[in-house]
């Protein structure tokens, strides 16, 4: 239902749903997406609960991927998925930022599969952006955070 009294603002035009229909909205989102804070400090911390994917193209995983990352092409995961990643550990993928669909072509090949999976928001873009080491062809490498999207003195944002 659509509010038009023009005392109501946009952002209230279309009531808020009801918390309990909110709390299953998140909780479902929560269960397809995590951020790459949360991965990095994961990985930071040793987890080994889960097993990264980068679908991109080997050019583009030469040019900069999450340390420690399986590097699985999307058009090869129906082929070698099996021997690369262990089905019983949830998979997180990822592809170069926001703007691409990579990592969800990718997770749903994955999903087709059998794996559990989610995709890692923001993908390297992000990863990047927040100054976080990659791998390159040459070695690894890091950047400054980006005071757009992390704390500059690399503390967690504490979200």
């Amino acid at each position: 239902m659509t509010v038009t009294n023009a005392s109501v603002s946009r952002v209230l035009s279309v009531p808020p749903a009801q918390p309990a229909a909110a709390a299953a909205h998140f909780a479902a989102r929560l269960a397809f997406h995590t951020d790459v804070a949360d991965v990095h400090a994961a990985l930071a911390a040793g987890a080994a609960d889960f097993t990264v994917v980068d679908p991109r193209s080997t050019a583009a995983w030469d040019q900069g991927h999450v340390p420690g990352a399986v590097h699985l092409p999307t058009a090869q995961i129906p082929l070698r998925a099996a021997e690369l990643i262990d089905p019983a550990r949830p998979v997180v993928v990822y592809c170069w930022g926001p703007g691409c669909d990579g990592a969800a072509r990718a997770a749903l090949a994955l999903a087709t599969l059998g794996y559990r999976v989610k995709e890692m928001l923001g993908g390297i873009e992000y990863w990047i952006r927040e100054g976080y080491e990659v791998g390159t062809r040459e070695g690894t490498r890091r950047s400054a955070p980006d005071p757009l999207t992390a704390p500059v003195d690399g503390a967690d944002c504490g979200c």
